[in-house]
Formats: structure tokens, C-alpha cells, sequence
């Protein structure tokens, strides 16, 4: 299993590394033997995997569920698990008994969005020895007050803050932080000005590692076509070839076959 100071090496050394989310035993299973450095349990799983429209939808015992699947099924990946929404924004002592459940059903780090108001937990954590992730730019657990799922960071005053806040992560203690939906000259610039490193999705080329969903990245979703995403699969056509050509073969009474019954 990776540590926190192999990550920090990565960036000394210049080495790119990869994260994909994942949510459950049977992907897990196969991450396990992959070459992707780090699995993250997202928030994103209220709506790849329970079909909501947004991220608010994931709550505490969604993301404990979904930790301890992914641990049984990847015992030897360091395991990112998301803070859902409102869950670490009522003071020190609820905040940290909600991080104390995840990291015990198997997370390894925690990640949190957003670095105004966060500080002070995030130092408060660090000092209980739980490693934390930031993330900036499009926050969806603040899709409401953003506006939309819209990158973040094209004004001048907003490009600013979110190099600020970068620094202010990395000050209160972040070993990492995610740059989500960023112009990529802003990513470039705060992967450059941090020495922790920085994890990019729609930030371009210049962040010191890559992150993507782990049902956009295999095509779950064909209908889901932001400008950033690159598939590396076509899992929806070819599932729904795999699901008709069981339902041809059970009207047909081709399935099952002598071979295929008990005697």
C-alpha cells in the first residue's frame, strides 16, 4: 500500500500518478490488480451509482457503505474517502466522530471541499493524525451556490482566491488537493507554487496527478461528454449487447444447454 510520503516523492521527482474513483467489491477487485495509485470513494456515487442528480444526495452511512465495500474488495490500495455534504461544517467535535467512521471502515485520507471556514478543522484533523485532501474550483457539494456544474477560476478575482485557498490547504496541513474544473494556466500555476501535490479533473496537463470517474472513464454514461473526459471503454454498448444477446437465447431456448443443466 502506498504511503503519504510516496506521494510527496511523486511530486519531488516529477512522476505523474493516477486516482479513479470506485464504489464497490467488484470494481475494487479489479483496481486492486491495476496500476492506478489511489482509489477515491467520491460523493459522486449518489448519482453514478444511486441516480440522483447531484453529490447533496450522499450522506454518512452512503459513504461508510461504500468505504468498507471497496476496502474488502482493494485491502492493498490507499483508499481517499469524500466528507459528504454538511458533514464536517458543525464543529470540531461532530466532525471529527464523522471522519473517525470512515477511517475506521477502511479509508485511508479523507477529502473535503472547499478551504474558507475548513482551516481550522482541517489543522484540527491533521494534528488527530487523519490525512486530508483539499479540493477547489467546482465544488459540486456548492453546485447551488455556484450556479451549476460551470468551471471556476476564468475571472481574475476568482483565479486568485482559488490560488490563495490552494495555498491556504496546503498551510493547514492538505497532503494533496484536487483542482476540479479550472482553467488550466490557474492548475499549472498552483501545482508550481505547492510543494504537496496537486490532482486535476478538467485542469489540463499541469497538475502532478490525474483523476477521473470511474463510469465516465469506462462509458457507462455515453450521454455525460465534458470536454475533459477521455473514455477508455465502451461498458454501456457492450453491457446492453451482453443483456440482448441473453434475452435472444432464453426465446430462443438456446440458454441453458444440456451442458450448462444438472443431471
Amino acid at each position: 500500500m502506498k504511503s503519504l510520503s510516496e506521494f510527496s516523492e511523486y511530486k519531488q521527482r516529477g512522476q505523474k500518478f493516477s486516482m479513479v474513483t470506485c464504489y464497490d467489491f467488484p470494481f475494487a477487485r479489479i483496481l486492486e490488480k491495476s496500476e492506478v495509485d489511489c482509489l477515491l470513494v467520491g460523493d459522486s456515487v449518489a448519482m453514478v451509482v444511486h441516480g440522483h442528480r447531484d453529490t447533496l444526495a450522499a450522506d454518512l452511512p452512503m459513504m461508510e457503505l461504500h468505504t468498507a465495500s471497496v476496502r474488502r474488495g482493494a485491502p492493498e490500495k490507499f483508499l481517499v474517502s469524500d466528507l459528504p455534504f454538511m458533514s464536517y461544517r458543525k464543529g470540531n467535535y461532530d466532525t471529527l466522530k464523522n471522519m473517525e467512521r470512515l477511517m475506521r471502515v477502511g479509508a485511508n485520507a479523507l477529502k473535503l471541499e472547499g478551504a474558507r471556514g475548513n482551516l481550522k478543522v482541517i489543522q484540527h484533523a491533521v494534528d488527530s493524525g487523519i490525512p486530508i485532501m483539499g479540493h477547489l474550483g467546482l465544488t459540486p457539494q456548492s453546485i447551488h451556490q455556484l450556479g451549476g456544474f460551470k468551471v471556476q477560476g476564468k475571472q481574475p478575482q476568482e483565479y486568485e482566491r482559488i490560488l490563495r485557498e490552494a495555498q491556504e490547504l496546503e498551510q493547514a496541513g492538505c497532503f494533496a488537493v484536487v483542482l476540479e474544473c479550472v482553467p488550466m494556466s490557474l492548475a499549472t500555476e498552483i501545482s508550481s507554487r505547492l510543494q504537496i501535490p496537486t490532482i486535476g479533473i478538467g485542469a489540463g496537463v499541469g497538475t502532478d496527478g490525474q483523476v477521473l470517474v470511474l463510469h465516465d472513464l469506462l462509458g457507462f454514461q455515453p450521454d455525460f461528454t465534458p470536454k475533459f473526459l477521455r473514455r477508455y471503454g465502451q461498458s454501456f454498448e457492450g453491457h446492453l449487447q451482453a443483456f440482448n444477446h441473453f434475452a435472444e437465447d432464453v426465446k430462443a431456448a438456446t440458454f441453458p444447454t444440456e451442458k450448462e443443466s444438472y443431471r
